[in-house]
């Protein structure tokens, strides 16, 4: 079996454009999985815990006094941050939002799921764009 560089390289392109961890490619009998790793470092001598998560272009460190809150994607699909196109966006940066509020909707088999605050808080970052695919537990809010 002579193994096919370019698909392999398409596949791993992929991953990084769709911000995905692992893809499954099967033609005929030939089946070609991907996947990357991604690198968490805790400093347990510091008292503020640093983070990094390294996966290709994302790669982000939090160190400060108060913890944020995530608020991460329940499930696999496509993220939006309005109801419908052209319509007001669910949270924007700076917004104070309570617990139960919907912060965003994740699309998965035509089936629109509200992702509600688990948090009441101030929204400091949104990290996914809107139409962005997403995993299950990715973060795409954190909040103050």
């Amino acid at each position: 079996m002579k193994i096919n560089k370019k698909i392999i390289k398409e596949l791993s392109d992929y991953l990084d454009e769709f911000n995905l961890t692992e893809l499954e490619y099967t033609e005929k009998d030939t089946k070609i999985k991907v996947s990357k790793n991604l690198v968490s470092i805790n400093n347990q001598n510091a008292p503020d815990t640093n983070v990094i998560n390294s996966s290709s272009e994302n790669s982000k460190i939090q160190n400060n006094k108060k913890p944020n809150k995530e608020i991460t994607s329940p499930i696999i699909g496509t993220a939006y941050h309005a109801p419908e196109p052209g319509a007001k966006k669910f949270v924007e940066v700076g917004k104070k939002i309570k617990k139960g509020d919907t912060v965003m909707i994740v699309e998965a088999m035509k089936t629109m799921n509200h992702v509600p605050s688990i948090f009441d808080g101030v929204v400091k970052e949104i990290l996914v764009t809107d139409g962005q695919p997403v995993e299950f537990g990715q973060a795409l809010i954190i909040l103050e």
